[in-house]
Order: C-alpha cells, then structure tokens, then sequence
C-alpha cells in the first residue's frame, strides 16, 4: 500500500485537523481542458475514453499535471450500471445520453439483473486500478455512482429531460413498479461502488443531479431512502483507512438535514444554499463540500478571488470538516487559467482558518 502524500481531502471529510481547505472540482477532468479534447478526438467517442484503462488514467491525471487538486475523480460516466443492464447506451451530438431500450413496465424492471462489477463493468474496475498505480500516493482518487434515483429518471425517460413526465408518470401510477426498480439499482450502485473501493477508491460519491425535481415527501420516499440504503451497505473501511462517503443533491438543500441523517460523510451542496446556514443547520454532524457557483469561474480573476474568500469566511473559523468545490460540474468552455486561479486562491486563503 502506497502512503499517501496528500490526505488532506480524506482528513476534511472526516472533520479531521487540515492545514489548508482542499479543493477539487466536480468534472475537473474533462472538456475544458484541450488536452482532454485530444484525448477524445482521437479515441473516437466519450465512451471509448471510458472503457479504457490507459485513456481513463490519462485524463483523469490530466488536471493534476495543471493544478495542485487536492483529490482525483475517476474519470467516468454515471450511467454505466444501465449500461450494464443492457439499455443500449449510445450518445447523440449535442442531445447527450440515450437510450435503445428505455424502461417502461415492470416486465422490463423483472428483465434487469444487478450487473457484475468486475464482469459487465470490469472496465471501470481496470480503470480504477491503473490510476492507482499512476497516482503513486500523490493524491486520494474519489470513486462514484449515480443515485438511484438520477439513474432511473435516464432509464425510463430514455435520455435527458425538462420535464421528467415519464418517470413521474410511473412514481404516481406504478409506485410498485419505480420501487422494484430503484431497490434493483440501489443493489447494483452498492455492488458497484464497494468494487471500486476494493480495485483501490478511497472515498466515494453518489451524484443525485435530479433529487431535486421532486417534492419533500416524494424525495424521501423514491430518492432518500434508497441512498441511505447505500450507506447502509458501503465498504467503510480499507487499507487500514476510512473510506468516507459523500452525498450531493442538486437542488437539495431543504433536505440537509435528512442527507446528513443518512449516516455519510459528508454532504455536498450547489450553489443555490448558503454555506454559513448550511453549517448552521447540520452542526457538526458532517463535512461540507462545496459550493461556488461554477459560472462564477467566467469572472474576472479578482472577482473569483472574493468570491472564494466569503465562501471560506462562511464556514467560518477551525474550518476543518470543509471540502471546497464547485457547486455542480465545471463548465466546458471556462477558461483554465481562471480554474487554476482558483484553487490557488483555495489554498492560499484558508490558511488561516486552519491555524
């Protein structure tokens, strides 16, 4: 087991003493970034990248050869597990993800089996284990899943949506059916996950982006619960270390409360909840990651500066239990130099909170 150089990610996430706020960026690795577009070109297709071990590692290092990132985010797709159900994934240009055999009935729930995540999805497992090795130490690797939830609206809408009338159609019709569905998936996302924590992630996320559509008792009932299932279930332990768990609902902070209620580590937040009252709420009960507005990053450098300062200021003093982020994705045309700027201004500028 390689010792690891940086573990100040870990640390915050466990409310341990940190010397500095760590900072990495959901989607740090990815189309911003020109040699990642490269990358792309030449493998063809996204899903090419994912499926191989060596593209996989090469952009999943590729920020951290630029800016000093606190953690890497294997680089992957959320969808993987329908995938591995056989829904016939496949990209349009400019339409995102798609399905050829999207689920509308419970006997196309009955037909879908948990995939095996060293069989159907070995792939990512090969992946994990090749950053590994490259990482060398330098910096924890952040493993992932879609929610159940966010998973099952992509499988029964067939795709994308605005309106997400399909899924919400069987939640109130066929309650029974989405049930079935999502208790399938929360096996495979818990299956799913603790592989990649064997092949050697050492945290994990679940990404819930489309929690936040439903109302306070429907996100209970049909998200919620089956995140908490997944706690539940987690690996927590590995490689003589904590394995610390973070949820992130977009659009979720009514429910902060609840998501750290769950038992995780950590509760990621989006831009549209203040971090001082996010604080305020939860207490000490989790770490926060998080939550600068992405689009904030389009500023000019000064301004990116301030806006880090008063999230930092926010969470206030012995700042430990802090995990700074974005408060979704990075956006593919920002400008890396202002990326950089602000982990910089990260770095820089917590000190003082963690003396």
């Amino acid at each position: 087991m390689t010792e690891l150089k940086n573990d100040n990610y870990l640390r915050a996430l466990l409310k341990q003493p940190v010397d500095y706020t760590p900072v990495w960026m959901m989607r740090q690795a990815g189309r911003y970034l020109p040699e990642y577009r490269e990358v792309r070109k030449d493998a063809g297709d996204f899903m090419s990248v994912c499926k191989n071990a060596e593209l996989a590692c090469e952009v999943t290092i590729q920020p951290l050869r630029r800016f000093p990132l606190d953690a890497a985010i294997l680089f992957s797709d959320i969808l993987t597990i329908p995938d591995a159900m056989g829904l016939g994934l496949y990209f349009e240009t400019g339409e995102g993800p798609k399905f050829e055999r999207p689920i509308t009935c419970k006997a196309d729930v009955d037909k879908i089996a948990v995939p095996d995540p060293e069989d159907e999805l070995g792939y990512v497992m090969n992946a994990v284990r090749t950053i590994r090795k490259e990482l060398n130490g330098q910096v924890p690797l952040i493993g992932f899943s879609g929610s159940p939830w966010t998973l099952a609206t992509y499988m029964v809408e067939g795709g994308s949506s605005k309106g997400f009338t399909k899924i919400k159609k069987m939640m109130f019709a066929e309650p029974q059916t989405l049930h079935l569905l999502l208790d399938k998936l929360a096996d495979s996302v818990i299956s799913y996950l603790n592989a990649q924590i064997a092949a050697g992630a050492q945290s994990v996320m679940v990404f819930d982006t489309w929690g936040g559509v439903l109302s306070p008792r429907d996100y209970k009932e049909f998200s919620l619960q089956y995140m908490a299932k997944i706690v539940d279930g987690l690996t927590r332990h590995n490689e003589g270390r904590q394995v610390p768990v973070t949820l992130f609902t977009k659009n979720g902070g009514m429910w902060l409360e609840d998501i750290a209620a769950t038992g995780c580590d950590a509760v990621g937040l989006d831009w549209t909840i203040d971090i001082e009252k996010a604080k305020a709420r939860v207490g000490d009960k989790v770490a926060l990651q998080g939550n600068m507005d992405p689009s904030m990053l389009y500023a000019p450098l000064p301004r990116i500066e301030q806006e880090v300062s008063k999230i930092l200021a926010g969470f206030g003093e012995g700042g430990t239990g802090h995990v700074f982020n974005l408060g979704h994705g990075i956006h593919p045309d920002v400008n890396p130099e202002h990326a950089g700027h602000f982990i910089e201004s990260v770095h820089r500028l917590s000190k003082p909170y963690h003396k």
